[in-house]
């Protein structure tokens, strides 16, 4: 079941632009280890639920899942071969707007090497680049 928001004050969003560094979720929290975005983007719910269920067979019932991003921004589209005007398109999916800096994932309990065939297989599905990081020392 794809992430999306139980109600919204705007059904329709528009696009806007993806500027700077992320300010606010850029550091692990919860886990020992993160997965960083380097680029900027858009990742639908499918996309993050597609990571989460590829962590999770790969985790089985050692280590936890963290998901740092929320797909709060929809995206509309309007149907192929159609004339221009009309006004703007139905809500297609859902998307995280995602900074260069963003935390996407978290795993904590588990080894290092562990993490990085976790992290190796949800980067494999991610739209953005991505690297691992380490939690810092308080």
């Amino acid at each position: 079941m794809a992430l999306m928001p139980k109600r919204i004050k705007h059904r329709k969003s528009q696009r806007g632009r993806i500027k700077g560094e992320a300010t606010r979720g850029n550091r692990v929290s919860f886990g020992d280890f993160g997965l960083q975005a380097v680029q900027g983007g858009w990742i639908s719910a499918q996309t993050i639920e597609a990571g989460r269920i590829a962590a999770s067979q790969y985790l089985r019932t050692e280590g936890r899942l963290y998901i740092r991003i929320f797909p709060n921004k929809s995206i509309t589209s309007i149907p192929l071969e159609t004339r221009m005007g009309k006004g703007k398109g139905e809500p297609e999916f859902w998307a995280a707007v995602v900074r260069p800096g963003t935390i996407l994932f978290e795993i904590g309990g588990v080894t290092e090497e562990a993490a990085k065939i976790c992290f190796a297989r949800l980067a494999h599905k991610m739209p953005v680049k991505v690297r691992m990081v380490y939690r810092r020392p308080m």
